[in-house]
């Protein structure tokens, strides 16, 4: 690239910042004038708010005067929020408007049209396109086009044109820091400039570094179940967040930000991917934990967690283990569909309706109710019966308002309490003086009972527990299984819902029971569902969260290398299980086999571990080989643990010290914090990422990674077969640049001296007594 290359692109790039600086200016006049306008609106709301309440004509005045100040406030603050949405995108655009640049000819051309690509769009006055959003249909031609004829998506179809030249800006500041010519889509140079770099709290955008491989995953419209198994640090996350960002750009007049729902492995994990769609001025999906899902749709049960299943994991007998697989399964899940379609009337189970700790509905009542309607299918016999509890519940309140307790409550009502059950109301409205009591005795009566209304509407009836647990006793066990154990299982689950505990393993198939008697739990809203760590759900959980977002495209992400305790399955083994479980129309695998978080020392580590790890490409970033610590036993592994920590944060801004479990997390905690007020313990409430040392079980360190990682005791008395080579895998791989390995006693089978040469893991100290 010559100098006067560099030049000219420079003098581009300081003419489009030129023109940016000035929108810039008008915007932010926009943005002040709509801040004022809202601030004035806010005042008199305020003022407003002091108007009497006491006369019914005034209240309605006031409130219809109130009801069209809040729509004029809603309508100035989404105004004012698309504003903010413009400034901060055209101020990122000003550091750093664009990163590519396409030189493309149609047939019809005489000459090459040149085109800017960055992160969003930017016109000029007479709306010419200085800069293209990397989303756009041309856009493709810069991440998946190589030099030549080259053909990519419009409105009308496939467009012909051909590439002459592709060119990668690294600028940073206004300043052009680097830029080369390539035939490839991110070219090396670029990549060991972002990729080297510190780690940061939150995620950043990718989208001047996306991977053709990437670009087929965030341009995928058409299939309604794309499996993405990528291997550790291969870009998966970043290249899913920049999907949801092209799905909200793709179809914008028909999908919000609110329909897209992605569920992450932990709430750190949540946090740390919060910044990037922003960043791109789009607004963050919906975000969950499967823990908070769950435990939302299970109101008053405490249901075990992802966390809490992992540090139980070596406490399972075998049967256990068994049942767990099955209850984990599809066919598990296909019984309780057999189940609920055939289930008679009478084998329903039903609970009483209380009221202040006196049965208002008996059960025999709804029993009677639900057997007496016509042959239907399960739920809508249920809404059936539904409807006519509301129905008796209307005809009590009729009765009790003639009841004495409620005159007595209207003579002592004051003006403003009588006025406030009036609501919208004026007296005029009631033929007679009678008329107007008897609503007002029915708005106490009908407020008094509200709970059961509430117990009728959210299905409190239906004895769920007891259903499922009925269930458990009838289905047919898997081999290994017989009817006793099953028996025990069923008791053990209602045992611990007595103590308001739900067993993980039990709870999607629970709420699936519920929903499919009951014709509830479906968002037919949500357009696309994102689950990310898919490796550490069961088909039976996935399945349920494809019934409960029916309407949804399914996006799964994972690395079935990183499973935690348990067996590493093919990504193509698991695509066939999934499509026969959704029963889907257009699956697609796509799969990540190059990994660009580590340098190529630690990922070669890595790979070593893995059966089947010379799939893995590693990027060529340089660095030190992984180093393996030994010690003989716990108090001097301590010793040497605390000075790793103290040399390896003098040049990173992370450690994270990695365990095997919450307990060992805490025995180091307990060590080190006294010598450096520099160390955190991470918890599964934790928020944030704050820089430092960090000790943490690896299960919260899932999809997250740190500029050095030291892991903690692998040794075989902690790993001490096959099963824990995902987690192994899980820990090297979260170290960017540095992995330093812990054992006290001897070192793990699966990382044994006869496996790991010198080449590949330099062991420093020996064991010694």
């Amino acid at each position: 690239m010559t100098s006067q290359e560099q030049i000219k692109e420079q003098q581009r790039v300081d003419s489009v910042i030129h023109q940016i600086t000035a929108k810039i200016k008008s915007v932010s006049m926009e943005y002040a004038k709509a801040k004022t306008e809202m601030k004035l609106v806010q005042e008199n709301y305020s003022a407003n708010t002091s108007v009497n309440y006491i006369e019914v004509d005034d209240r309605i005045e006031t409130s219809a005067d109130l009801q069209q100040q809040r729509a004029l406030a809603s309508r100035l603050i989404e105004n004012e929020q698309i504003i903010a949405g413009q400034l901060r995108t055209y101020q990122d655009l000003e550091k750093s408007p664009y990163f590519g640049r396409i030189d493309i000819q149609d047939p019809e051309e005489p000459t090459p049209e040149q085109l800017y690509i960055g992160t969003a769009s930017f016109t000029d006055e007479k709306q010419n396109f200085l800069v293209y959003d990397w989303r756009a249909p041309i856009s493709a031609v810069y991440y998946n086009g190589t030099l030549g004829d080259v053909t990519y998506d419009t409105p009308a179809g496939k467009q012909l044109t051909k590439l002459t030249k592709k060119r990668q800006f690294l600028i940073q500041h206004g300043q052009i820091q680097s830029m080369f010519d390539t035939n490839e889509t991110v070219g090396d140079e670029l990549l060991q400039h972002v990729l080297g770099q510190q780690n940061d709290e939150t995620m950043q955008n990718i989208v001047a570094t996306i991977q053709r491989e990437q670009n087929d995953i965030i341009r995928d419209t058409r299939s309604d179940l794309l499996v993405v198994q990528g291997v550790a640090g291969s870009g998966k996350t970043s290249a899913i967040l920049q999907r949801i960002a092209f799905l909200l750009y793709h179809s914008r007049q028909e999908l919000q930000a609110d329909q897209i729902v992605l569920f992450s492995p932990n709430k750190l994990f949540s946090h740390y991917i919060s910044d990037v769609l922003p960043s791109l001025g789009e607004r963050n999906m919906r975000q969950v934990t499967l823990a908070e899902f769950l435990s939302q749709r299970l109101l008053g049960l405490d249901v075990e967690t992802l966390f809490d299943r992992y540090e139980k994991a070596n406490q399972l007998t075998t049967t256990q283990e068994i049942y767990q697989r099955f209850k984990s399964s599809a066919a598990y899940m296909h019984q309780i569909n057999d189940y609920c379609q055939r289930l008679t009337p009478d084998h329903f189970k039903f609970n009483h309706i209380y009221f202040e700790g006196r049965i208002f509905f008996d059960r025999a009542e709804i029993e009677k109710i639900y057997q007496s309607l016509p042959a239907l299918q399960p739920a809508e016999r249920f809404l059936r019966t539904k409807n006519i509890l509301i129905k008796r519940l209307k005809r009590r309140i009729g009765q009790e308002t003639k009841a004495k307790w409620v005159t007595d409550q209207i003579d002592q009502l004051s003006d403003e309490q009588y006025h406030d059950l009036l609501g919208t109301k004026r007296r005029r409205d009631f033929q007679a003086l009678d008329d107007e009591a008897d609503y007002i005795a029915r708005k106490i009566v009908t407020r008094r009972l509200r709970v059961i209304y509430d117990a009728i509407y959210n299905n409190y009836f239906l004895d769920t527990y007891s259903q499922y647990a009925d269930f458990m006793q009838q289905v047919t066990p898997p081999t290994g299984i017989n009817q006793d154990d099953m028996s025990l299982d069923a008791k053990h689950f209602l045992n611990e819902i007595e103590y308001h505990r739900c067993p993980l393993v039990d709870a999607a198939p629970l709420l699936y029971l519920r929903d499919l008697l009951t014709g509830g739990g479906q968002n037919h809203a949500m357009q696309h569902l994102f689950v990310d760590e898919m490796q550490d759900y069961s088909i039976a959980q996935l399945q349920y969260l494809h019934h409960a977002f029916p309407k949804a495209h399914m996006t799964f992400l994972g690395d079935s290398e990183q499973a935690l305790f348990k067996a590493v399955e093919s990504p193509e083994s698991l695509l066939k299980r999934l499509k026969a479980a959704f029963n889907v129309h257009r699956p697609r695998l796509l799969k990540l086999n190059r990994s660009y978080r580590s340098t190529a020392p630690i990922t070669t580590f890595a790979k070593a571990l893995l059966p089947d790890g010379d799939q893995i490409e590693a990027f060529s970033r340089p660095g030190d080989l992984p180093r393996m610590i030994m010690r003989y036993d716990t108090e001097s592994g301590l010793e040497a643990l605390a000075q790793e920590a103290a040399r390896l944060r003098q040049t990173n801004g992370t450690v994270a010290i990695l365990t095997k479990n919450l307990n060992q997390a805490h025995l180091i905690y307990q060590k080190l914090h006294h010598q450096s007020d520099d160390v955190t313990l991470m918890t599964d409430a934790d928020l944030s990422l704050p820089k430092g040392t960090l000790v943490l079980p690896i299960y919260l360190a899932k999809g997250l990674e740190f500029d050095a990682v030291i892991g903690w005791d692998v040794s075989q008395t902690n790993f001490p077969d096959q099963r824990y080579t995902g987690t192994l895998y899980t820990i090297a791989t979260r170290a960017m640049h540095q992995l330093v390995l812990m054992s006290i006693g001897q070192v793990s089978p699966l990382i044994a001296s006869d496996k790991m040469p010198q080449t590949v893991l330099q062991i420093e100290h020996e064991l010694t007594n």
